[in-house]
């Protein structure tokens, strides 16, 4: 019989230690060590005891896989995967309560027709799941539905259906009996995710798994449970607005931070085709503090509606609130507007939205940001057939982007008549790009950039 002794493993990064310490030793935060039960062998195999033979093999010889490409028939979600889903793969799903995470999964289902779909449901009954799908007029007669939290049991039932695609809603209701810790806890989460994955690439089934999320945002569970998995999909958005935005973060089998936007209707979620469409959908033109960046997410130009809101502080310290963009970033702007352009800010409150709860990471969206910034302050709009992308320097220079072919056209498909671009990034332009019916003007400098759009 195996004997159980306690580990302490970090819940924000998975580390474990022999005994309980306030504060993680690999990533220093304090108090995320949870006790938990492992069973340890009472055996130990002697150092350098062979347990079996391994294959060592050329990587020339090595054969080439037959696993294709299983398109789902959502567009949005397909681009996100990297062009469909990938066979003997695992996908991680996160999101925030009521997001749609269980409803893509069902509408997910009957475009795979006839191969056989197994939803493996931890938290709700058959006939709850039933109503939903009555409620979306889904039917999908190779959906077989198990209402089953034990990890030896759905094993079972895999390797005796065999089903193409295995839905796991949720993995933080799943447990083993081989552990004596409770459903939910990093031990269980790890050890069951890391079976069932083993058990899908063995098996050569698809994978995806539901997973719940933190209050700041972060997927629950231990940080290896990201690294198991092949791809890794967060819902971005709130529950409560009518768009959902997916996100690749991590994709073995295509480029990261591609987005996938839909809408939710009665129906349940809809692709939304033209996404720029809807990120500058009811933008006002006449009013300061309103700029358009010309963004790439992953593989796809998007336009953007960048909103500033100034307005004059009495207090000593002003505020500075950023949503959709890094806030220490925002401040590093504002200290180039006030030191290079001699644009005053420390006594204004300054307040950022990205419109359409897009969270931006690249550098291209600096010069955007600016430029909403000293239109609030100015009180001076924008110029409203205008789009700007470029990153700034701590001197007040515009570096070069990439991709600024894709942000070019985008902006000429949907009938702007001026791009602001860093000067790099028109030195050498296609001669396609110069037919378009759109003015391409390279800057030097924020001050040049500013002028360029009216500002």
């Amino acid at each position: 019989m195996a004997k159980t002794a306690s580990r302490y493993i970090c819940s924000n990064c998975g580390a474990v230690s022999l005994k309980y310490q306030g504060k993680c030793f690999e990533c220093q935060s304090w108090g995320t060590l949870q006790e938990t039960r492992v069973e340890t062998d009472r055996k130990h195999r002697q150092p350098g005891a062979p347990e079996g033979t391994t294959v060592v093999q050329n990587l020339h010889d090595c054969v080439p896989s037959e696993f294709q490409r299983i398109m789902t028939g959502i567009g949005e979600l397909d681009r996100v995967l990297g062009g469909g889903l990938m066979q003997a793969s695992a996908v991680l799903v996160g999101g925030e309560p009521g997001i749609g995470k269980s409803t893509l999964m069902l509408q997910l289902a009957p475009r795979l027709a006839p191969a056989r779909v197994l939803y493996i449901s931890g938290e709700e009954s058959p006939n709850q799941i039933r109503e939903r799908a009555r409620r979306l007029s889904i039917k999908a007669d190779n959906l077989w539905l198990i209402p089953e939290v034990n990890l030896e049991r759905i094993l079972a039932v895999i390797e005796h259906e065999k089903p193409l695609l295995v839905i796991i809603d949720s993995i933080q209701t799943i447990h083993s009996s081989e552990y004596q810790s409770s459903a939910g806890t990093i031990t269980q989460i790890r050890e069951c995710a890391a079976t069932l994955i083993r058990a899908a690439k063995q098996q050569n089934v698809i994978l995806m798994i539901i997973g719940h999320i933190t209050k700041e945002g972060a997927l629950a569970g231990p940080k290896a449970l990201e690294h198991m998995v092949d791809t890794v999909l967060q819902f971005e958005g709130e529950g409560y607005q009518r768009y959902r935005i997916i996100r690749s973060v991590k994709n073995r089998f295509g480029s990261t931070n591609e987005i996938g936007v839909f809408r939710m209707d009665e129906t349940g979620l809809e692709e939304v085709s033209n996404p720029s469409e809807f990120f500058i959908s009811g933008r006002r033109t006449d009013v300061p503090g309103n700029s358009i960046l010309a963004a790439i997410e992953g593989t796809r130009a998007l336009l953007v509606e960048v909103q500033a809101l100034v307005s004059k502080t009495s207090y000593s310290m002003p505020q500075r609130i950023s949503t959709g963009f890094d806030l220490k970033r925002m401040s590093i702007i504002l200290a180039v507007l006030e030191n290079r352009l001699k644009i005053e800010t420390w006594g204004q409150d300054v307040f950022v939205k990205i419109a359409g709860g897009l969270k931006l990471a690249e550098p291209a969206a600096d010069l955007a940001i600016a430029a909403a910034i000293a239109s609030g302050l100015m009180n001076r709009p924008v110029d409203p057939a205008a789009v700007c992308s470029g990153e700034i320097g701590l001197a007040g220079e515009l570096r070069a982007i990439s991709d600024s072919e894709r942000r070019i056209r985008e902006a000429a498909h949907l009938g702007f008549k001026r791009i602001v671009l860093p000067e790099a990034n028109t030195r050498e332009l296609k001669p396609s790009l110069l037919k378009l019916p759109i003015t391409i003007a390279g800057c030097r400098t924020l001050h040049d950039a500013l002028e360029e759009l009216n500002i």
